[in-house]
């Protein structure tokens, strides 16, 4: 993944940690070696099958956030080098597994399929976009394969739809 291709974030997300750790102990550790950077507003460490071995370090200021996804990169935590991608805000819908079509969430009331076409139809294997009339606000994207759909998500995860409308994407649930 290319984190230069998502615009900075408050959120980091932390993988490759020690899966062995109780998750109070991660949280504390994640806490106590994060805030030399800045104020934190939340550790979020889950230990589903799915989500083990990662966090989610939500920073209050986007520079504090970079500078320790900067400084922290391969950093030896519980004897595993920490890695790190940029993300969008925790969301648990992140525990559905991979696959073709994208949830797309907090879209403005007048967010037309027609804009989101155009976003998302920059991206491979685009097919189509869906908009659930009675549910304003949210919208599912179809792509040929889950790789694809990863790609569009992962480029377009918190795009801004207006200053205060950041997309949140997410596998839809099958």
């Amino acid at each position: 993944m290319l984190t230069a291709d998502i615009p900075p974030n408050q959120t980091i997300y932390v993988k490759n940690l020690n899966e062995k750790v109780k998750k109070e102990e991660l949280k504390r550790s994640l806490y106590a070696l994060f805030s030399q950077y800045g104020r934190i507003l939340d550790v979020v460490a889950l230990k589903t099958a799915k989500l083990r071995g990662q966090a989610w370090v939500v920073f209050s200021e986007v520079t504090a956030a970079s500078n320790a996804v900067r400084q922290m990169q391969n950093f030896p935590f519980y004897d595993k080098p920490m890695a790190f991608n940029r993300t969008g805000r925790p969301n648990t819908q992140e525990t559905t597994a991979p696959n073709n079509i994208l949830f797309v969430q907090n879209l403005t009331h007048d967010t037309t399929e027609d804009m989101l076409q155009l976003l998302f139809k920059q991206f491979p294997g685009f097919k189509e976009v869906r908009m659930i009339d009675a549910k304003p606000g949210i919208a599912f994207v179809e792509f040929d394969d889950d790789n694809q759909s990863s790609t569009a998500m992962q480029s377009l995860q918190g795009f801004k739809i207006t200053p205060q409308n950041s997309m949140s994407i997410s596998y839809a649930k099958k």
